[in-house]
């Protein structure tokens, strides 16, 4: 991530359909990215289409992957692997997304994954959040199991190629109502980053990047980053439609 830059990681998740469809959105996408000034954008797209767009080397975004193995090589059908990626001029990678921990995947997998792709040289976007929120803050002990579990073995000479994506469950694909609220996104930030400095210490713990993702509209994007205090978002399917995913980039362009 650019200093100073807002991370903005577009996540199109099984979108779109066709290689014609995804050429424009692509194109669009670039055309996007080189009017904003605040912001480095992170293309997460599937991958039947991700390394022919990420061998073009086009200047004004960068790649990402929304998955990875755990291996490198070997006789593993349908895997991708991290060393795959950065060879194709990939340097992102979502893991432990809620869609993928939905379909069983275990925290102990998830950090099998993350340090995989850290030693292969990606930055990976870990993705966290509790699938609903308690009056008794049991919540904040779900999401501290989820960080330490995920992050063991990660030494801190990766911290620097580690961002945080808190999603919270109870937010995804809703309506912008139903978004975090940005001071209660703040809380939940400093929380985080605690938990963090405990595992890490106080100096590298308040460096790691972290992400917002939940419902994010052009409408609510501003808020998200100036009072919520993250330094990025992870957009879903509002970055597939042109039109609203620039006009989320002007907003955060006018922070």
């Amino acid at each position: 991530m650019k200093k100073n830059k807002v991370l903005i990681v577009a996540n199109w998740k099984m979108n779109p359909d066709t290689y014609a469809k995804a050429d424009k959105l692509f194109q669009e996408s670039v055309k996007i990215a080189r009017q904003a000034k605040k912001t480095e954008l992170v293309l997460c797209i599937p991958y039947p289409w991700l390394t022919d767009f990420s061998h073009k080397k086009n200047q004004a975004v960068s790649f990402g992957g929304q998955d990875a193995s755990i291996n490198q090589s070997g006789p593993l059908t349908g895997e991708v692997s991290p060393k795959m990626l950065t060879g194709s001029g990939v340097g992102y990678v979502i893991l432990g997304h809620s869609e993928r921990r939905a379909l069983g995947e275990t925290d102990e997998l998830i950090s099998q994954k993350v340090l995989a792709s850290l030693q292969s040289g990606l930055k990976v976007i870990l993705c966290i959040g509790e699938g609903f929120r308690d009056d008794h803050g049991e919540y904040l002990m779900f999401l501290r199991n989820q960080i330490v579990n995920s992050l063991k073995k990660v030494q801190k000479k990766y911290l620097k190629k580690l961002i945080i994506a808190y999603e919270p469950v109870w937010a995804i694909g809703k309506s912008e109502a139903e978004a975090m609220k940005p001071a209660d996104l703040h809380e939940t930030s400093i929380f985080i980053k605690k938990i963090l400095a405990e595992i890490y210490g106080q100096e590298l713990g308040i460096q790691v990047t972290i992400l917002y993702g939940g419902s994010v509209s052009p409408d609510n994007a501003k808020d998200l980053i100036s009072l919520g205090e993250v330094q990025g978002l992870l957009v879903g399917h509002i970055s597939l439609n042109s039109k609203k995913f620039g006009e989320l980039l002007k907003n955060i362009d006018s922070i």
